[in-house]
């Protein structure tokens, strides 16, 4: 049966976005057909993945085929086209298929306004987000120069008092050892102050940097874990928020995206600007690694964790040996053991921190980073040695209380 029989027209064969007849055509989920190549760069061109007629949006990117009945009737559909031209049929456009079109065309010029409206909404809250941490930026500033004026005129006022003390030392013998006596004594009483001036200075570092965490998890994202990435050896919690090495391997397929054989697994989140942070607990652990990596990074044999190589990342070894992944690395000496590892990137300033949430005090810091593709998270929970290493990553909800 022709599609003519049907009751057809080259309405049901234009592609939405080029409005010409459908080449290549492709079926989206929602059932809306388009031409593959104008489909495939509308995505490519948007920040998310949606229909250009319903706006139904598509958590991941569709694995688009080419719809072979709908090819075969835009085939046909042609073929007929071509085959009233060759017999000069000239059918006129009648005045309600036009109107229809135009109706359509308002519609399509209405929606690119409504995209074009939200991008501009996008860029205005990006820059309001910039201009209030440039301005959390300059009061945290000024606190710490307040600060630290105010602790310099305390050490200043306690140095003149010590060398006043010092030249009444040389009055005279008895005098000397009364004033001593009385010197000790305020040498105590100094003493006291300066270690409640210690405890004032430390007191107010750990506000500052507790506000400093504060601002970094206003940042949170929610991270899970990919299975399709996983190690055969991995085992995943079923909300994908845990992960630790098995003596057992699964059987699972070796598609591209698994690593083998190095134990790794990747967040099935990714980012291509912005700013974002997450929370991994560690506690338990004697072996672990940490970080961002590109999404086009090996997974196949052996890999070299640097920079270089699009990782970004932070490992502990033997229990007590931090370091950071750097092209040469480096060694990391730590106060203190986290138990909870916090994971901040900006990627227009290319910088990826991590921290110790507990201490609220900063790991190590990769700078200078130069991004241009997407970014996910990298966990490496280590093999368990008989145990030893069994505990599991944990991806942790980040707590914004005050």
């Amino acid at each position: 049966m022709c599609c003519l029989s049907l009751g057809m027209s080259e309405d049901h064969f234009l592609c939405s976005i080029c409005l010409e007849v459908l080449t290549d055509p492709v079926t989206t989920s929602c059932g809306h057909n388009f031409c593959k190549t104008c489909i495939s760069t509308h995505w490519d061109t948007s920040t998310t993945s949606r229909c250009p007629v319903c706006n139904q949006v598509f958590s991941t990117k569709p694995q688009l085929k080419v719809n072979i009945m709908m090819r075969e009737m835009v085939s046909q559909f042609r073929r007929e086209s071509e085959k009233k031209h060759r017999s000069h049929l000239l059918v006129p456009l009648g005045e309600d298929l036009f109107e229809d079109k135009k109706v359509y065309l308002q519609q399509m010029i209405q929606k690119r306004r409504e995209k074009l409206e939200e991008i501009r909404e996008s860029v205005r809250f990006r820059k309001e987000a910039a201009d209030r941490a440039k301005a959390e930026g300059v009061e945290m500033f000024t606190a710490l120069m307040e600060l630290v004026e105010r602790g310099l005129k305390e050490l200043m006022e306690l140095m003149e008092e010590q060398q006043e003390a010092e030249e009444r030392e040389a009055e005279g013998l008895i005098k000397e050892l009364e004033e001593e006596i009385s010197e000790l004594m305020k040498r105590s009483s100094e003493m006291e102050a300066v270690a409640q001036l210690e405890d004032t200075l430390s007191d107010e570092m750990m506000k500052i940097k507790m506000l400093e965490m504060k601002r970094l998890q206003q940042f949170a994202v929610d991270v899970t874990l990919d299975p399709l990435t996983a190690h055969p050896y991995l085992v995943l919690s079923d909300d994908g928020k845990q992960v630790c090495h098995s003596d057992a391997k699964k059987k699972l397929p070796d598609n591209k995206e698994r690593f083998s054989p190095c134990v790794n697994v990747l967040g099935k989140q990714s980012f291509s600007s912005g700013r974002f942070y997450f929370e991994v607990q560690v506690k338990g652990k004697t072996k672990w690694d940490l970080g961002v990596v590109k999404e086009s990074i090996n997974r196949k044999g052996s890999i070299t964790a640097t920079p270089k190589n699009g990782l970004w990342t932070v490992a502990l070894r033997d229990g007590n040996v931090y370091k950071a992944r750097e092209d040469h690395p480096v060694i990391l000496h730590l106060k203190c053991f986290p138990e909870k590892v916090g994971v901040f990137v900006d990627y227009e300033e290319g910088v990826v921190s991590f921290y110790d949430v507990d201490a609220a005090a900063l790991i190590y810091s990769f700078t200078h980073c130069c991004f241009t593709h997407k970014l996910h998270p990298f966990f490496s929970p280590g093999l368990n040695h008989g145990g030893k290493n069994s505990a599991p990553l944990i991806i942790c909800p980040v707590n914004q209380s005050e």
